[in-house]
């Protein structure tokens, strides 16, 4: 089938949910446009910072996007594309921007509150730490996948880089890796300076605008001119350096003006897909469906694991109400921000999937990671449009990469956070000295990268299949809650019963599974202690967490109305609709 026609469909289905199903959720909802945001109630200068809508939206778009709508759904293109594509625009539009805009309202109409601790609110004291334990331990395995990612993709060594339809072989010497690495460092410096010209400067919307265009381009030339060539573990180091400074300073001086730079590149990498896949038509390559078991695995539940970022991901909660809620200026911004950056991001997993169809070669996808495939695929819309080879690839690779170093920086903040949140007292202060030693920010973080760093060495392709269950078991345990927390304060939640159900089922199946490949390595002789053992003391933690969680949540979900008759008034008192 014709890549056009998947894409112009997507739009019109992707467009349609946003025009009428998030707009009804809003009036079911109710918004204030009048009320006090926490990001003015409670201002600190570090987290709760009003930011515009242009600003959030971004930040929200470049955060949630990361690895996840490139990789998904190239890998998930094994059982076919016609699966791929069904689950990207069901899931998108009825589960993933649900998901992520009812964890953007909840949080903002309770004060900023993290999922975890909305959970504290309406469900218990037991049910947020155990919420809280999980989303720690469900970041690890995130700085770990989209880490090794990062660090492959900017390994200078000898690659295979792929254009649509032509594989090329790229030596060290011209490799477009080198370059995207260091124009990544270029980018953190810019963002910096960027950040604080914003703080002390103010300036207008068009000085903002046209000062972030041209750091962009300064960026990408100096990145281009001085390649910087390390190998995978120099580029790790590098990695976990920086997600720990972006983890520990305030937002205000690398991640809101670096998701504003960003946004840049996002915009650069998604015109250019979809610009291309209008200009080139190109065909899909890979056969529309390969059979409901393919290399030993099941359709059901791989498929809805693999392909998460750009359906439905438990991660973007943990976004939407650690930092995003902290920042909306305007109740009425939050639909666009919520679920509008989903919706994009579901249009980027089905140009990811077109690009990759289209540069398969014999009904089989090029060697080489899903950001080469992808990155390369675009490149060579570009080179088709008179763009050098070199320059194509060197902004691809850094656009896919910037992704992952958004995610990087956020979950690192957010895994800090859930750390901290998680050893706080009642009052929601340390106490204790051990409490106060391990809440501080940068012990917290140092141990939270410290358990990602040894999880990453275990390679993107042994932690993806349970990272993907992890986040997918997340998000439902997040729309379980979120279902409590519409109940209790007398709104209609019937919405997310059946995705909730469903993610359950698939991910508690997911998980099982992992176990028992886990298990298999140990009479193969292939088990790593190190890596291996890691996973598997994590993946029946994060099932024993799940089942307390998902216990504590029904139990109030389906309380009777009397129980929850007092919850529901106070709640109607404290939040104007």
């Amino acid at each position: 089938m014709n890549g056009l026609t998947i894409t112009l469909i997507s739009i019109a289905v992707l467009g349609s949910g946003y025009l009428f199903y998030g707009k009804w959720l809003v009036k079911k909802w109710g918004i204030d446009t009048k009320a006090k945001t926490p990001a003015y109630t409670h201002e600190d200068g570090q987290d709760y910072i009003p930011a515009s809508k242009q600003i959030v939206f971004a930040h929200q778009f470049s955060t949630i996007a990361g690895a996840g709508p490139v990789t998904g759904p190239i890998i998930a293109a094994a059982f076919g594309w016609v699966p791929a594509l069904l689950w990207i625009l069901v899931g998108g539009v009825f589960f993933g921007a649900v998901q992520d805009f009812g964890a953007l309202y909840a949080s903002v109409k309770n004060e900023g509150k993290s999922i975890g601790l909305i959970i504290e609110k309406y469900i218990g004291k037991t049910g947020k730490r155990l919420f809280l334990l999980f989303c720690w331990v469900f970041s690890l395995l995130v700085i770990a996948a989209f880490s090794d990612m990062v660090a492959s993709t900017f390994n200078a060594s000898a690659v295979k880089a792929y254009a649509v339809g032509a594989p090329v072989t790229v030596t060290a010497t011209t490799t477009p890796a080198a370059a995207a690495g260091s124009i990544s460092i270029f980018y953190i410096l810019g963002a910096v300076l960027f950040g604080l010209f914003l703080k002390y400067v103010k300036p207008k919307q068009i000085i903002m605008f046209l000062t972030g265009i041209g750091l962009f381009v300064a960026m990408m030339a100096a990145g281009m001119a001085f390649p910087i060539y390390l190998n995978k573990i120099q580029w790790l180091l590098v990695v976990f350096a920086y997600i720990f400074f972006a983890a520990v300073v305030p937002m205000w001086i690398l991640m809101q003006p670096r998701d504003y730079l960003s946004s840049f590149l996002l915009i650069f990498m998604i015109i250019g897909a979809v610009v291309g896949i209008f200009m080139t038509h190109p065909n899909m390559n890979i056969n529309a469906f390969n059979g409901f078991q393919v290399n030993g695995k099941m359709l059901f539940p791989t498929l809805f694991v693999t392909i998460a970022c750009g359906a439905v991901s438990g991660f973007h909660s943990l976004v939407s109400s650690g930092t995003s809620s902290k920042q909306v200026r305007n109740e009425k911004d939050m639909l666009p921000i919520g679920y509008g950056a989903m919706i994009l991001e579901s249009l980027l997993a089905v140009a990811a999937l077109v690009v990759a169809g289209a540069a398969a070669k014999g009904g089989k996808l090029p060697d080489g990671t899903p950001f080469q495939i992808f990155s390369a695929g675009v490149a060579g819309f570009f080179e088709k449009f008179g763009m050098s080879a070199y320059v194509a690839q060197c902004s691809m690779t850094m656009c896919v990469s910037a992704l992952c170093l958004t995610t990087l920086d956020s979950v690192a903040r957010i895994g800090r956070m859930s750390m901290q949140e998680l050893l706080y007292d009642e009052d929601g202060k340390a106490h204790t000295p051990a409490t106060k030693f391990f809440t501080n920010k940068y012990v917290s973080t140092i141990v939270t990268l410290a358990l990602g760093f040894v999880l990453s060495l275990g390679g993107y392709n042994n932690i993806w299949s349970l990272f993907g269950s992890a986040n997918q078991l997340l998000a439902a345990l997040v729309l379980i809650a979120l279902a409590v927390f519409l109940k209790t304060t007398g709104r209609e939640g019937w919405m997310l019963y059946v995705p909730m159900t469903f993610m359950l089922i698939v991910t508690m199946t997911a998980l099982a599974m992992a176990v028992i490949n886990i298990f298999t390595k140990v009479g193969a002789g292939k088990f790593v202690f190190l890596t291996d053992g890691l996973q598997l003391i994590i993946a029946v933690l994060l099932m024993a967490l799940a089942i307390l969680v998902v216990y504590h949540c029904m139990r109030k979900l389906f309380a009777k109305p009397k129980q929850q008759s007092k919850e529901k008034v106070s709640a109607a008192n404290t939040d104007a609709e």
